[in-house]
């Protein structure tokens, strides 16, 4: 039966992208899943106007300007929402129906988790583990509600790849699989900071921290840990591919294999980052 899915790893023609028109795997999405490509460019968009307020507002909250944290959630959003619209057009047809449900809960709880970020930078005040008032309190609840249906979207995503193969080779299909399964273990980090009211270890959030990033130079940072799990929704898919053009006769077991042991050793990274933010030790301390 002909699928209305293109496979995503089927559709990188370079000469497509020197063309007047939307290069193929922006088509991909639009196409397929519009309400989660939309909310991808709305984190471009205000992306970009916090761009330009960054240097023309000179508050601060936690010792950052109040608009670096939108910055890095917008950009670490459109990320986000474009590979998992990627991930998903690799499965068959047979699950088109759950993938745009997939697709509409995880864009919905993404649009709102920024919009409530740029709410509380715009007032000047945090947006995690913030419960000095009423509306503050509620604000923080309500992020958690959205990333708890965010999670369970994933965990259903990851399922359907479990139980319906995807398109693509052995080592492109694990890189998928455990990539999303690395990704939760990444939002289980994130329940963890919410669960102790903060993301730094041995002292109050704020005070010296890495450029940009904010992450504590004087004390252990949960942060790390977070952000290197949830980004193996790129990275391990990538290596899943980078497999499959080395090694591209390799045998399925061994290309699975193969990203396996990357898998495991992105894990064991995750892990000892997380270990070493618990034991109250900066990742890179400063004098």
């Amino acid at each position: 039966m002909k699928t209305t899915f293109a496979p995503a790893s089927h559709l990188v023609d370079l000469s497509m992208l020197t063309r007047w028109r939307r290069p193929a795997w922006l088509r991909l999405l639009h196409d397929n899943y519009p309400l989660l490509t939309w909310a991808g460019w709305l984190h471009v968009a205000l992306l970009g106007v916090a761009l330009v307020l960054w240097p023309l507002d000179h508050r601060t909250v936690t010792g950052m300007n109040v608009w670096i944290k939108p910055i890095k959630f917008c950009a670490s959003g459109v990320i986000y929402l474009w590979t998992l619209g990627w991930l998903l057009a690799d499965l068959p047809a047979v699950t088109q129906h759950a993938n745009r449900r997939i697709s509409r809960l995880v864009g919905i709880t993404m649009i709102g988790e920024i919009v409530l970020v740029y709410l509380q930078a715009a007032r000047g005040t945090t947006s995690h583990f913030n419960i000095s008032s009423a509306f503050n309190g509620a604000v923080f609840a309500t992020m958690g509600i959205l990333i708890m249906v965010n999670t369970v979207a994933i965990v259903w995503a990851l399922w359907l790849t479990c139980r319906h193969r995807p398109f693509g080779s052995s080592a492109w299909v694990w890189g998928i699989r455990l990539g999303l399964g690395l990704f939760l273990v990444g939002s289980m980090i994130g329940g963890a900071m919410s669960g102790r009211m903060a993301h730094t270890v041995g002292t109050a959030d704020g005070g010296a921290g890495l450029p940009f990033l904010g992450w504590s130079t004087r004390a252990g940072d949960l942060r790390a840990a977070h952000f290197l799990g949830l980004h193996a929704l790129q990275a391990l898919p990538l290596a899943g591919w980078v497999v499959d053009q080395v090694a591209p006769r390799m045998r399925a077991r061994a290309q699975a294999g193969a990203v396996g042991l990357m898998a495991l050793g992105y894990a064991g990274a995750v892990a000892w980052l997380y270990w070493h933010a618990l034991s109250g030790a900066p990742l890179l301390a400063r004098p």
